[in-house]
């Protein structure tokens, strides 16, 4: 998902974690060895107070224990088995309510790096403003590095489209992508594979 997590085995172990550090969410089981959840949820709000969400993610589904965890302090309660989409869905919502979005992690090739969140690249210290489909093919290249990828190969995942073969839009962009982000730089990032098409190496 993009998370950093940190894991307690137990009640207890959770307890001790949540003291020395700062979380942007919990998840929670009830039944945990030492201290079950809805003890931890409510020391943890008497503690430190609502600063960070809280999510009851457990097997016991009735309205009273759904009830129970609430009152405790929980913000969400997620009944086993649960579908990890609606976890990620659950998750990032209650990070915008509080104003956290999850770190996107930056794609980079050699002193190029790409900012999935500003859609921008900066090489050195230079930032490269890029259009749309700029953007996501230099995206799938860079994910491909080292891997020549034909221009079918191209079209396919960034146009999302199956064009005429004969069609030069790949190269069109990627002269784009060169005019940007290598014509002003010695090292060249952006190769040619003769007979395949193109290559991102550092």
């Amino acid at each position: 998902f993009g998370h950093e997590v940190r894991v307690a085995n137990d009640g207890q172990a959770g307890w001790e974690l949540v003291q020395q550090e700062d979380f942007h969410l919990l998840i929670l089981d009830i039944i945990m060895p030492k201290m079950n959840g809805l003890q931890l949820c409510k020391q943890y709000r008497q503690a430190y107070g609502y600063q960070s969400p809280v999510i009851m993610l457990t097997a016991l589904g009735t309205t009273d224990d759904i009830v129970n965890g609430l009152d405790a302090g929980a913000d969400d309660y997620l009944v086993k088995p649960f579908s990890f989409q609606e976890l990620e869905a659950r998750i990032k919502a209650l990070l915008r309510r509080t104003g956290v979005e999850p770190a996107v992690p930056l794609l980079s090739c050699g002193d190029l790096t790409l900012d999935p969140s500003s859609h921008r690249a900066i090489r050195g210290k230079v930032v490269i403003d890029l259009t749309v489909k700029e953007y996501r093919l230099l995206e799938y290249l860079i994910q491909n590095q080292g891997t020549a990828q034909s221009r079918l190969t191209l079209l396919k995942n960034v146009w999302d489209k199956n064009f005429d073969t004969n069609t030069n839009v790949v190269d069109v962009y990627v002269n784009y992508l060169r005019s940007k982000i290598d014509k002003d730089f010695d090292h060249k990032l952006i190769r040619t594979v003769v007979g395949v098409g193109y290559m991102m190496e550092a």
